[in-house]
């Protein structure tokens, strides 16, 4: 396609909120962490070091019953906060900017399980209730 010679009316998107097609037999729950398989489908994070997460599911999705991609679901990239995981995984304060891995779909841990886990994003803040994950 050759160089722009006139103004161009290039859409946009604001990169935080996307639709994305759900795998197939996967229940979804709004507030959970949202990743996508190896086959490019949205499934609830978990341990397993296939995933890639994508950020914060914002509805329940009922795909129980239905093949890949018969439903979408909403995704939410941003800064949200996640259960802690316990004893030696657990994430604290000194654990500020690095990754924290994904043990489920409201779960997060400081390491990655000894290979065993998706990275879920970078721990921004730890408080009493949770870590707050940039996804």
């Amino acid at each position: 396609m050759p160089a722009l010679t006139q103004d161009r009316d290039t859409l946009k998107k604001d990169g935080k909120i996307f639709g994305l097609p759900v795998a197939a037999t996967t229940k979804l729950f709004a507030g959970g962490i949202g990743c996508r398989n190896a086959t490019g489908y949205v499934v609830p994070g978990s341990t397993s070091t296939t995933l890639k997460a994508l950020g914060r599911i914002n509805e329940q999705v009922d795909n129980s019953a239905g093949a890949d991609g018969d439903l979408m679901v909403e995704i939410e990239r941003g800064l949200f906060r996640f259960a802690n995981s316990a004893a030696a995984d657990e994430i604290t304060k000194a654990d500020i900017g690095n990754d924290c891995y994904i043990v489920d779909d409201q779960t997060v841990a400081k390491t990655d399980g000894t290979a065993t886990r998706s990275v879920a994003g970078k721990v921004r803040d730890v408080d009493s209730l949770g870590v707050w994950v940039e996804l």
